[in-house]
């Protein structure tokens, strides 16, 4: 009998942790399929891991406004505490460093690959996700559906990518590099697909910058 009582717990554990699991990857999936585009605004902490003689890792914190607009463009505006911007315009990913006025430039195609950018912009559906990344539901957390991305290709860059989301919107994306440095963000002001100007995705750097091409 108390075999029995211990499986049939088991199996009713095991039953409500499935679809708290599942409800994640279908919140991904709505969220690939609804919003086309979206604006929002974002504070990113990003995490070092610790050093020897260290009491406690490193913390950076930084904040700035998002938007993308499926299937390629992007763009991050990095406030504070340092200004930079990034723009995919869907051929090419600028980045400019304000205080330096640097600009770096590369082919977009070969600069996002399995970044945390094409799971957000990119990606049209699971099926396309799933080419690059291994894709799994995770427990609910802080009233949060959870998804993880795994890249495929392990080349260190990137290890692991959760995302939590409130309905179909995008709240929390919380990275993990190969070199164990996490950088979570968390949107705020959400909007799906807004009113879009194509000059949101256009870069043209500023008279004087140093501009590398890689």
């Amino acid at each position: 009998m108390r075999i029995r009582t211990l499986l049939a717990l088991a199996a009713l554990c095991w039953a409500v942790v499935l679809p708290a699991q599942a409800d994640g990857l279908k919140a991904l999936e709505a969220f690939l399929r609804e919003a086309g585009s979206a604006r929002a605004e974002f504070t990113q902490v990003v995490t070092s891991p610790t050093r020897a003689g260290e009491a406690a890792p490193r913390k950076r914190t930084s904040n700035g406004r998002f938007v993308f607009q499926r299937p390629d463009r992007f763009r991050f505006d990095y406030l504070k505490p340092f200004e930079q911007v990034i723009v995919a315009d869907g051929r090419q990913l600028w980045l400019h460093d304000v205080d330096l006025n640097q600009v770096t430039v590369r082919a977009q195609k070969d600069a996002l690959g399995s970044t945390p950018a094409a799971i957000i912009a990119s990606a049209p559906d699971l099926g396309a996700l799933r080419a690059s990344f291994d894709l799994r539901g995770a427990p609910e957390q802080d009233g949060l559906q959870w998804a993880e991305a795994t890249p495929k290709q392990r080349d260190g860059q990137l290890r692991k990518v959760r995302l939590g989301f409130a309905g179909t919107q995008l709240s929390v994306l919380d990275i993990e590099d190969g070199l164990g440095q996490r950088s979570v963000l968390r949107f705020t002001n959400w909007q799906n697909n807004p009113a879009l100007r194509a000059e949101e995705f256009r870069f043209d750097p500023p008279a004087g910058a140093d501009v590398i091409r890689q």
